[in-house]
């Protein structure tokens, strides 16, 4: 027998009339209906709040405003399909289940998780600083070495612990801070030195993630925990303000810094500093997420909204699901 999901919620009256109008077919179409109370979860709400009834028959979805000859239509597609599909072996029920219900867990906590990775992500890079400090060299270059292909790790582009100055950046930054060249005894050109210094007692210990790349997926967590508190139904950021707002600064930034590596342009190029190094991965990280997570919200809304009534017990005709 079909089963026929529509999308409810109290106080409406077309609602009240789509289920009449379902129950009118039950004699010609034979199907198990579902009412699904879109006010019971945050994600339904978000998705058809607005649009209710919505009728999900198999893989056909009709929305307000339809009419009983639409829901015969439809109905009758959803059985010759299911006609010439076939039904799915009985053994294979229990594991879908299983895959269903962990699939929902996560579409409906999936701000979460992502956060959750991020935050261990970009915090894994801190507590490298903090093992060297305590002698735990071993541990700390397991770190080091998990991260170094996600970042440079050039120190004199890198946040220090535990030292006489947060950062030591180049001379050519032009900032207050004493310079890496001078702090070090090191040549500031030599990249391959800059990578492999960790710091001292004196100067610290570096953080196995870059200014830049800890700003970066800072500002995505930061973003993150303020989408899943407030932004779930914030709609997505224009694409020319994300453009704006968040490629063209790091893009301005890290490219002018880049030319200064190559013969001829190079002329073009400047070191950054670690406030600009910060602002523009913070704001990549912030306008990726005002960018991505409202379409990541809605495909998993649209997820919740096509497992939630597979999970639903059989209902009786007399009483719906929530």
């Amino acid at each position: 027998m079909m089963r026929v999901t529509l999308f409810s919620k109290s106080d409406c009256p077309l609602c009240e009339e789509a289920r009449a109008a379902l129950d009118g077919l039950q004699a010609e179409l034979p199907h198990e209906l579902t009412v699904v109370d879109v006010e019971t979860d945050p994600a339904l709400r978000s998705l058809y709040g607005e649009a209710v009834p919505v009728v999900q028959i198999g893989p056909y979805t009709l929305r307000a405003p339809f009419t009983q000859v639409d829901l015969r239509v439809s109905l009758h597609a959803a059985e010759d399909r299911a006609q010439k599909i076939g039904r799915a072996g009985a053994a294979s029920a229990p594991r879908a289940t299983r895959l269903d219900r962990n699939l929902l867990f996560f579409a409906r906590h999936w701000a979460a998780v992502v956060n959750l990775i991020l935050l261990v992500f970009v915090g894994l890079p801190f507590v490298a600083p903090v093992l060297m400090k305590a002698g735990a060299t071993t541990p700390a270059m397991w770190i080091y070495t998990a991260y170094r292909p996600f970042c440079h790790q050039m120190a004199f582009r890198t946040w220090f612990l535990f030292g006489e100055q947060a950062a030591y950046p180049r001379q050519s930054a032009g900032t207050s801070l004493v310079p890496y060249g001078q702090a070090t005894g090191l040549d500031e050109n030599d990249y391959l030195a800059a990578r492999q210094f960790l710091g001292d007692e004196r100067l610290g210990y570096k953080v196995a993630f870059c200014e830049r790349d800890v700003a970066m997926y800072g500002g995505m967590l930061i973003g993150g925990v303020a989408f899943a508190l407030f932004g779930r139904r914030m709609k997505p950021l224009p694409i020319v303000a994300w453009l704006i707002f968040g490629i063209l600064p790091i893009a301005l930034d890290g490219g002018t810094q880049l030319l200064q590596g190559f013969p001829i342009v190079g002329v073009f190029g400047r070191e950054s500093t670690p406030l600009l190094r910060t602002v523009t991965g913070g704001l990549f990280g912030i306008m990726n997420v005002a960018f991505a997570y409202p379409y990541l919200q809605e495909s998993m809304a649209e997820t919740i909204a096509a497992i939630l009534p597979r999970l639903q017990p059989h209902p009786s005709r007399s009483q719906p699901a929530t």
